[in-house]
């Protein structure tokens, strides 16, 4: 059944695809043509609204041009600073800001893109040098390339630090803190010049025993066959990566609407009155949204079968049984990194006492060198977006990077 998912996905997708269009284009042409009270404006509204539910596949822009950097507005171009295939290192650089700390921001391999992170970016980025992981979508990476499992993960991180060169500093976001303390690890067992100064943790799975979620429950209750019985499927074509096993964006975002249904169901209620009430600023907000949130990444199946297993069922970092190409993984090698954890009260997904567990397994650094924070008031998202990401977790991470600097 699951060999044919994606292709039944494709086909409906490739239906509705030119009746979107078309829903798109008479909006454009409703909308202008309107007056103020008429019923066209409920036409163009319900059209926009159709339009816009559905998926898309590719990264949307960050959107990030420019930042307030020492005191003053400084215009942020986009370099790659190291392609491969299945991520680029993306640098934000920005026009005549010299000397600040360089910052490798992780994001997630999951079935969204790194510009889930470009809250989390802009808001580094007015004191920090930034580059983040921007992965690419699984079905656009030829078969040629081969497979990307977690040891692969952790090796290109590992390669971006390098490309970085010495005296970085790592900040993981959810998921990849498990691979971020492994690439950590072993670059001070190799007493590597690429090993970070700092590395700050936020909201990530390093030990699911503690404290277990909904997410972890789910983990546990079946077995790694149905999972790749189930949510597994090969890349139809004619995507570049034809036939490559994958786990679909569209199947996790699918279990992401369904646990909220009826509110993302209010939400384009309300983006429909918003258009016909003529708000189109608070339009604009729940478009923005959304036009994120439909925008899907598939995972390599390789990739999300060993994340699952070895974080989320085995917790093999946790026991101390992780291993990189058969090379065992010792965070108590670590001892020239400081160590910072975020955790936010309201988690549900990555609980309080998770992320923190960090701590205990790099036992080779000093007391000092280990720093934790709970943010009250949060749940998974706020710890690294919105209003106490900027004004209460950032100044600790700043003060971090900086005091790791000296």
């Amino acid at each position: 059944m699951s060999a044919l998912l994606y292709h039944g996905y494709q086909s409906q997708s490739d239906t509705l695809a030119p009746l979107r269009l078309l829903a798109q284009h008479q909006s454009a042409l409703l909308w202008w043509r309107q007056t103020e009270g008429s019923g066209m404006r409920k036409a163009a509204a319900a059209l926009d609204v159709f339009s816009r539910m559905r998926l898309t596949h590719s990264r949307p822009p960050y959107g990030i041009d420019t930042v307030e950097a020492e005191g003053r507005t400084v215009a942020v171009t986009e370099e790659p600073a190291l392609v491969l295939p299945f991520g680029t290192l993306l640098h934000f650089a920005r026009a005549g800001v010299r000397g600040q700390p360089r910052v490798l921001l992780v994001a997630p391999l999951s079935g969204h893109f790194a510009t889930l992170l470009r809250d989390t970016a802009r808001t580094l980025l007015q004191d920090h040098d930034v580059y983040i992981t921007d992965w690419h979508n699984a079905r656009d990476v030829h078969l040629r390339h081969g497979a990307f499992s977690l040891d692969d993960y952790v090796d290109y991180l590992m390669r971006y630090l390098r490309a970085i060169g010495p005296g970085a500093h790592v900040v993981a976001v959810c998921q990849p803190c498990v691979a971020a303390i492994a690439a950590t690890a072993l670059l001070a067992e190799d007493d590597d010049p690429a090993q970070p100064r700092s590395l700050t943790l936020m909201a990530g799975p390093v030990d699911c025993r503690v404290n277990p979620t909904g997410v972890n429950r789910l983990a546990t209750s079946r077995s790694m066959g149905w999972f790749e019985s189930n949510l597994i499927s090969h890349v139809p074509p004619p995507h570049a990566g034809h036939m490559r096993r994958v786990y679909p964006g569209f199947l996790q975002l699918s279990a992401f609407l369904s646990m909220n249904l009826q509110r993302h169901q209010q939400q384009f209620r309300t983006l429909y009155q918003h258009l016909v009430d003529g708000e189109l600023e608070q339009a604009e907000v729940i478009r923005a949204f959304y036009d994120e949130y439909l925008a899907v990444n598939d995972l390599p199946a390789e990739f999300y079968l060993e994340t699952v297993e070895k974080v989320f069922q085995t917790f093999d970092l946790a026991r101390g049984t992780l291993a990189w190409r058969g090379r065992p993984v010792a965070p108590k090698a670590i001892r020239r990194t400081w160590l910072f954890t975020v955790e936010g009260e309201r988690d549900d997904i990555c609980a309080v006492g998770q992320t923190v567990a960090a701590h205990d397994l790099c036992a080779g650094l000093r007391p000092y060198m280990k720093l934790h924070h709970v943010q009250t008031g949060v749940g998974h998202y706020g710890v690294f977006s919105g209003r106490r990401w900027k004004n209460e977790i950032y100044p600790r991470l700043r003060e971090v990077v900086h005091g790791a600097e000296g």
